[in-house]
């Protein structure tokens, strides 16, 4: 009898214990499961970012995972909205890493909400690649942290040579958002550029992300009678911008960078926009059969063309998929020394290789936005 009552006793301490164990692990991976994270902003003004983001890299796992996963294990992307603001970003990031237990995070495309997050993934060695942040700051905040995206130098004196060379144009404005790392640092690198080629900058205005009324601003602008307004933000507000520029009668071109790039940027802006010019990561009209077998992939699964936003959310996603299978492993010192190693990828925005710096060197594009559709005009190598 005491044999039996000192059995049963036994068996259910292995199951309280069992159980236990099980519930404190909750958050912990299932072997057949590798999880990644990505944070963007899928909600606020610059929506689009995040779920452009987000659908290219699923697209990539998905991929991946039809063609039998990686390391014997299917992926799985956590994805989690950042709402647009840096302090969200760094919540959301903590999150993925220390409750979700995620072994490589993707995100964000704005450099300020990359720059807030970035630092937890380095003090937590998790590798992070960010698809589209171009602020140069954001790599050198550690070793963990890589891009796929050229940086505000390049891009910078990309638009300075085409202001130069193809539009030959002398006297330029700007029109910075001061509020984001961005705008601020492609501001600066392209006016750095453009003196230097002989230009110059004719007024230095300013606004804030979430500011509607610009008219102060560009009537400021116009006394100063510019060839052309260098406006590097982000779509929503560069819409309402060319709007209120046209009524106020200028009838140069806008031109910026790739924060431009969304579906939502003809939308809001229309016609105003006719003429006008920013740089890119990729063009849909490039014939290679990769990228259009890329477009035609994506309109099927999401109905609409990918920008360039997605594209490199997909080569993000490729890039950490690949380090995966070369490192046999998810130990994240590993698969961050085979990233820093890419050399020569090829993507759907061109070929990559990841520099000492652990930045991404690779060509631009310079687009012409014409009756609601983007027109391939130059491509710019390093």
């Amino acid at each position: 009898m005491k044999k039996s009552l000192c059995a049963i006793l036994f068996l259910c301490i292995l199951i309280s214990f069992a159980c236990n164990n099980h519930s404190g692990n909750s958050n912990q991976q299932p072997p057949s499961e590798i999880l990644v994270g990505l944070y963007g902003s899928l909600t606020g003004t610059t929506a689009t970012f995040g779920i452009s983001t987000r659908n290219g890299a699923e697209m990539a796992m998905d991929e991946a995972n039809k063609a039998g996963g990686v390391l014997g294990k299917q992926i799985k992307m956590l994805v989690e909205d950042d709402q647009g603001k840096p302090e969200e970003a760094q919540t959301v990031v903590t999150k993925l890493i220390n409750k979700d237990r995620v072994v490589a995070v993707l995100g964000e495309v704005a450099s300020s909400r990359s720059l807030a997050a970035a630092p937890v993934c380095q003090q937590n060695k998790i590798p992070m690649i960010t698809p589209s942040s171009t602020n140069p700051r954001v790599t050198q905040i550690g070793d963990y942290i890589f891009r796929v995206c050229f940086i505000d130098p390049f891009q910078g004196l990309v638009m300075a040579k085409f202001a130069t060379n193809t539009l030959k144009i002398k006297n330029v404005a700007i029109l910075r958002d001061i509020k984001n790392d961005y705008s601020v640092g492609l501001a600066d690198v392209f006016v750095e550029n453009f003196k230097r080629m002989g230009g110059n900058i004719v007024s230095d205005e300013s606004y804030s992300e979430g500011d509607t009324d610009f008219s102060a601003q560009l009537t400021s602008i116009k006394s100063y009678n510019p060839e052309a307004i260098f406006v590097p933000g982000y779509y929503t507000e560069v819409g309402l911008v060319a709007r209120q520029a046209r009524k106020l009668g200028f009838t140069i071109p806008l031109m910026g960078g790739d924060g431009w790039d969304s579906p939502k940027l003809w939308e809001i802006g229309g016609e105003a926009l006719n003429d006008c010019y920013y740089s890119n990561h990729y063009s849909v009209d490039d014939p290679s059969p990769a990228i259009q077998k890329f477009v035609a992939d994506y309109k099927s699964r999401y109905n609409q063309v990918p920008d360039a936003i997605a594209a490199l959310g997909y080569d993000a996603a490729k890039i950490l998929i690949h380090s995966f299978q070369q490192a046999g492993t998810t130990d994240a010192t590993k698969v961050r020394d085979v990233i820093a190693q890419t050399k020569g990828f090829s993507g759907v925005t061109g070929t990559i290789t990841i520099d000492a710096n652990r930045n991404a060197i690779k060509p631009a594009v310079v687009l012409r936005v014409k009756n609601g559709k983007l027109e391939y005009v130059e491509t710019v190598r390093p």
